[in-house]
């Protein structure tokens, strides 16, 4: 099955695209009745977009309901759903861009689950492998540009931020970050060599061309990264996305997200 993923830059190409079916995975079966299924609408975090296309897909298959994936930065997610965009699920990589779609009285917080977790690395451009070995070299003289999700915003930022504060060279290294939009942002930075090293997910690292992991920050020296689930309150397929969500966190799908190296919660 071909697979079609974009990334959806704000709420008005998100509208189009329920309109015109951009970022379907497949078209769906058709009912006995001839009738085909209706599509269920997906906004994930962009570090998700792999692994919910390659899930999708399944679904898909034994479903024979189409899946929309629209897929970029939580924090624009959750903006786009708190103004109204029409969307059946969230899937974000932080609690606190759900809270935000909760506290607008977006979500069905009855429906709210801790899907999957992750894991923050260090990577730098596959030509500079001596440059970081430890914390403290991110705030030596080798390290001009640190990419990161925004850290105001983007949750692999914020997440990566309470590490940086955690060990203690928040202050050394805040003058050299360079804000990306996404976590996905960051990386193509380093990989380009316009960073000379980004915090990422341990997750983006599996297809990346460019880069290589300096070293993993422990899970247990790192913060909590959980990516919750919610159906969003005015869902236009609110059933849908109810299967889905439970599809989600059935075995199969689980298996198919830590083959790819998140975390599945129980």
């Amino acid at each position: 099955m071909h697979v079609k993923l974009g990334v959806l830059a704000g709420m008005l190409a998100l509208v189009a695209a329920c309109g015109d079916g951009a970022n379907r995975v497949g078209d769906g079966r058709a009912d006995a009745s001839g009738t085909a299924a209706a599509p269920v609408l997906v906004s994930a975090a962009a570090s998700l977009s792999e692994a919910m296309a390659a899930v999708a897909a399944q679904y898909e298959a034994d479903t024979g309901t189409p899946i929309r994936l629209n897929v970029a930065g939580s924090q624009m997610l959750a903006s786009q759903i708190i103004e109204g965009a029409p969307v059946d699920l969230f899937v974000s990589a932080d609690a606190l861009q759900m809270d935000r779609v909760a506290a607008a009285g977006r979500v069905d917080a009855a429906t709210r689950v801790d899907l999957l977790s992750n894991q923050l690395v260090v990577a730098i451009p596959d030509d500079r492998a001596s440059t970081v070995t430890a914390p403290g070299d991110l705030a030596g003289p080798a390290i001009e540009r640190l990419a990161l999700g925004d850290p105001e915003a983007v949750p692999a930022g914020v997440y990566a931020r309470d590490w940086l504060v955690a060990v203690g060279i928040w202050d050394d290294v805040a003058p050299k970050v360079a804000p990306a939009g996404s976590v996905r942002a960051a990386l193509r930075a380093v990989e380009s060599g316009a960073a000379d090293a980004g915090i990422v997910y341990r997750t983006d690292m599996r297809t990346s061309v460019g880069a290589i992991v300096a070293f993993e920050i422990p899970v247990a020296d790192g913060p909590a990264i959980t990516y919750p689930a919610a159906v969003v309150i005015d869902a236009p397929n609110r059933d849908g996305a109810a299967r889905l969500l439970d599809y989600l966190r059935a075995p199969a799908a689980r298996r198919r997200f830590e083959d790819v190296g998140f975390v599945a919660l129980p």
